[in-house]
């Protein structure tokens, strides 16, 4: 019998039970392939983290991320929260205020600064997105698929940021709110794309805390809504970029995401010409062991 040290982190909130949760394996260097999924699909989170030794002396530590049916390359949530969970077990140390993940994807760099309150916040860098336009005919059946009008003055885009995201616009926040959309037919539509899912978001009114409302649907990665997605809204902030409206939502803003399935993230958004950041924080609500 072998136990491996175990967190699940609520990412993207500073309240328990009100963000994003991953767990995270912080030693699974004996575990197979098969044992990481099979650990992945019983969590049954969005993602499951396993933190396994670098390959390089550039990285401070490398991750391999799970969704409960397959691996992803990249994902946002799971790299703030793997960072919280080996900061907080003392497995990590911060140089010159950042860190450096290798994942699959890449090297990833985080940086860590503290808000108003003296709380930590992680930010990670973006990997570098590629963005293609969709063709007419599949923005047609993409908004089949939501059941909603799509601003199609800004074509939505799949956006390649290791995870890939269907970023599409909404008329408003308030649409984004209402959406519903058939999971079935999504899942088929992201399986021909290779897609990881749809990302739709809308703008608040200027006297609301956040600027954009997002929501991100993953069903071909077994996940229906994603409560608080990191990947997604740095797909979102890429999109922006390349439609050419950080005039309209500026270069820093805030997301928020999760009220349709009962959380409250807040995500901080940076876009600038050749880098993208996207920040958060985390909180640890599991602190234990895993069985084997």
């Amino acid at each position: 019998m072998k136990q491996v040290s175990f967190k699940q982190v609520d990412v993207f909130t500073a309240e328990r039970f009100k963000g994003n949760p991953v767990a995270v394996v912080l030693d699974a260097d004996g575990l197979s392939d098969a044992q990481m999924q099979q650990i992945a699909n019983w969590t049954n989170l969005s993602e499951t983290t396993f933190v396994v030794s670098k390959t390089t002396a550039s990285a401070d530590y490398r991750v391999r991320i799970f969704t409960p049916a397959s691996e992803l390359p990249f994902a946002g949530h799971p790299t703030i929260g793997t960072a919280h969970a080996l900061l907080e077990a003392g497995l990590v140390r911060p140089t010159a205020g950042g860190l450096v993940q290798e994942c699959a994807a890449g090297l990833v760099r985080l940086e860590l600064s503290t808000d108003e309150a003296g709380r930590q916040r992680i930010a990670f860098e973006l990997p570098e997105p590629t963005l293609l336009p969709l063709e007419e005919a599949e923005v047609g059946e993409l908004e089949g698929i939501l059941g909603a009008s799509i601003l199609r003055e800004f074509r939505p885009c799949l956006v390649d940021v290791g995870a890939r995201w269907v970023v599409a616009q909404l008329s408003d926040a308030q649409a984004v709110a209402a959406n519903r959309p058939d999971f079935e037919r999504m899942k088929r539509h992201s399986n021909r794309a290779r897609a990881t899912g749809v990302v739709i978001f809308g703008q608040y009114a200027d006297d609301h805390a956040a600027g954009v409302e997002v929501r991100a649907f993953a069903p071909a990665c077994g996940i229906n809504e994603d409560p608080v997605c990191g990947s997604g809204n740095g797909a979102m902030a890429a999109f922006i970029r390349q439609t050419g409206q950080t005039q309209r939502f500026g270069t820093t803003f805030l997301a928020s995401q999760g009220a349709n399935v009962g959380r409250s993230g807040f995500i901080h958004l940076g876009i600038c010409d050749d880098l993208i950041t996207v920040g958060g924080q985390a909180v640890t609500c599991i602190d234990g062991s895993i069985v084997l």
